[in-house]
């Protein structure tokens, strides 16, 4: 009999990335919380800095969020994690580009392919679980805004990469729908077999329209989410982000998901911390604020909220990577266990 659950999480960007790290812990672990599989599905639509630029020499997808994902589920993440996102500052050809991006990027020419360089740097580095990129399609995003313009690529919608990893958002009309190029980009099958066999999927937590929204716009990758019948839980983001999500609630956050995707989520996880007052007098100069909610605004699209205290105070506000996990967990044992036990059933 299987122990554990499998657990598939969706996104990009360093919210994906803070997630595994979380859960990896519970990964063949036996006690009450125990993860059997973990599997994430990870975004390729990335433009700006070291992955654009290796993106457009080598006409490869962008394999930062790929590389972040795998030093998260690292079983020695602490030296990895200096190894890989090891940064070349000296001036010459190398300048801005990290290590982990580079070794991605030659083991593609040699094994032929972006998702055998995967998973072959999986099974070198002895990752405790499977990463997938949505497609393997060269895939750009494009925006409509209300006022009709229209942005394309990555950069454009987030904002403009500076050189040192920071984005200044773009002062631009709210985002009202995106889409992809091909837009008939095809999943890759493992992320769609991991998805049917999953007990549970996490969406986010992520950028909504560079980070999330793109996984979703994968036609079969949607259709799968639509289809599962493992508990689908969206993570909110903590704070609004300019540039995508400014004056955004969590329900509208939601209802983004919704108007691209269908119904793809069950319950959506929200902070249930306000932020230190001089942490968010410090966002408030760069114009966002923490995410508002309506619990029954929430409702009334079919989704459940779920809180808890899943924020870590720093410089910035970030997913606590433990509080998060455990938050999922008491999420699972509270909604997921009956679903697992009407599975079982129907088997």
């Amino acid at each position: 009999m299987k122990q554990g659950l499998d657990i598939v999480a969706i996104g990009g960007g360093t919210g994906l990335s803070t997630l595994l790290r979380g859960l990896k812990t519970y990964v063949g672990d036996p006690g009450k919380w125990s993860i059997s599989s973990l599997s994430a599905i990870v975004t390729v639509t990335d433009e700006g800095g070291s992955s654009g630029e290796l993106r457009r020499d080598f006409g490869m997808l962008p394999p930062g969020d790929i590389r972040n994902c795998i030093v998260a589920l690292a079983e020695e993440e602490q030296l990895l994690s200096q190894v890989f996102n090891y940064r070349f500052e000296a001036e010459g050809p190398l300048k801005g580009h990290s290590l982990g991006n580079l070794l991605l990027t030659a083991m593609t020419d040699i094994t032929g392919s972006f998702d055998n360089a995967i998973l072959a740097a999986s099974n070198i580095l002895a990752i405790r679980g499977a990463i997938f990129p949505s497609t393997l399609s060269d895939v750009r995003l494009h925006a409509t805004l209300e006022d009709g313009a229209e942005l394309v690529g990555e950069v454009a919608i987030s904002g403009s990469y500076l050189g040192d990893r920071r984005r200044t958002p773009r002062d631009h009309a709210r985002i009202v729908h995106l889409s992809i190029d091909p837009p008939d980009a095809p999943p890759v099958s493992g992320a769609i077999d991991a998805i049917a066999a999953a007990d549970m999927i996490l969406v986010g937590p992520g950028s909504l329209y560079t980070s999330v929204l793109p996984n979703l716009l994968i036609k079969g990758l949607a259709d799968a989410l639509r289809a599962s019948k493992a508990l689908r839980v969206y993570v909110c983001n903590v704070m609004t982000q300019p540039g995508e999500t400014g004056g955004y609630s969590a329900e509208q956050h939601l209802a983004a998901i919704i108007e691209h995707a269908g119904l793809v989520v069950d319950v959506m996880i929200m902070n249930g911390r306000r932020p230190s007052e001089h942490i968010l007098a410090n966002y408030a100069k760069e114009q966002a604020y923490p995410v508002p909610f309506d619990v029954n605004a929430v409702r009334e699209l079919g989704v459940t909220p779920f809180f808890g205290d899943i924020i870590a105070e720093g410089d910035y506000v970030r997913h606590d990577s433990r509080a998060l996990a455990d938050t999922i967990f008491r999420l699972y044992d509270r909604y997921g266990r009956t679903r697992e036990r009407m599975r079982r059933n129907e088997g």
